[in-house]
């Protein structure tokens, strides 16, 4: 029976979950329909309404893992660890291409490489988001093999291995090799992120200090858009690396799953991402728009069912 402690922080993380799951597919949803409707979506938009979708489906496996765990079936989900590692890979390379967008469209660098970025990075988001999926993709095809080869192994051992075991040295092995593997692709988008980051921190101060030497107290649309950028990225840049230590903790097996601290650290986590999506939610007037009808909407229902009472 999980102690007091452990429950309270299980019954957060789901109910985190399903409000991250809600407000994703919103946003998905709201930007989605959008490009259906033959609108032209704007780039920045295209990048946020993927990401919302591989968020909803990364909260919605996190959710039906851990519940499936939760009643002893863990053992019996590793096929759904492939979507998993399918979706967080994506989620890492859009997250990342996110935050080099806003590094190329909003910091100032005058350096003919950055110049000819900015010129071409438009244009160029579609294929960079097939890119993203082609990568991820291909990051997958170790995960579907070793819990292929976890799933054979599974139904043909039922039983448990014993440690001295030729199954068990194999199962070791690929683990192993598999983390590696898991390391390199995530350490990879997130660096790019960190970089983006770290630009747009530099040109931001640099913008700021010009504009403290020519007009002192004011603000210019582009020192705010470096601000609100700011905002979303610097925010979520101690989340995402809260974020990328807990996979590192989590695949080396250091932490039970049984300790409750395990799953007061996994509602910060995810609460990093969550949070995250809501100021890309906030930030876009679309979306704002959006929640607001949605909200009225469902304030009217509300008063319309208590009338007729």
């Amino acid at each position: 029976m999980p102690s007091l402690p452990m429950q309270f922080f299980m019954a957060i993380f789901f109910l985190e979950s399903l409000v991250a799951m809600l407000q994703n597919g919103i946003m998905a949803a709201v930007l989605g329909w959008e490009g259906v409707q033959g609108q032209a979506l704007p780039k920045g938009d295209m990048i946020v309404a993927c990401l919302a979708a591989s968020r909803f489906s990364l909260h919605g496996i996190t959710f039906m893992n851990n519940f499936l765990v939760i009643l002893n079936f863990g053992h019996r989900v590793h096929y759904l660890d492939i979507l998993w590692d399918f979706s967080n890979t994506l989620s890492f390379w859009l997250n990342a291409l996110l935050s080099v967008f806003y590094c190329v469209k909003i910091a100032s660098f005058s350096h003919p490489t950055f110049l000819w970025l900015r010129w071409r990075i438009s244009c160029s988001v579609p294929r960079l988001l097939l890119g993203s999926l082609a990568i991820s993709v291909l990051t997958t095809i170790p995960s579907v093999i070793e819990n292929t080869i976890l799933s054979l192994m599974d139904a043909s051992q039922p039983t448990p291995h014993n440690n001295g075991s030729l199954s068990e040295w194999a199962r070791i092995f690929s683990w192993k090799l598999f983390l590696a593997h898991e390391m390199l692709a995530f350490s990879v988008p997130f660096l790019l992120f960190l970089v983006s980051t770290a630009l747009l921190m530099f040109s931001l101060r640099r913008h700021l200090r010009q504009m403290r030497c020519s007009c002192p107290g004011t603000l210019d649309p582009s020192t705010q858009a470096h601000t609100m950028a700011l905002k979303s990225l610097g925010f979520f840049l101690i989340f995402y690396s809260s974020y990328f230590l807990s996979l590192i903790v989590a695949m080396m097996n250091i932490v039970p799953l049984q300790l409750y601290w395990y799953w007061a650290w996994k509602v910060v986590t995810y609460a990093g991402i969550f949070l995250h999506s809501t100021i890309l939610l906030l930030s876009s007037p679309k979306l704002r728009r959006a929640l607001k009808n949605g909200l009225q909407g469902c304030g009217a229902i509300c008063c319309g069912g208590m009338d007729r009472e």
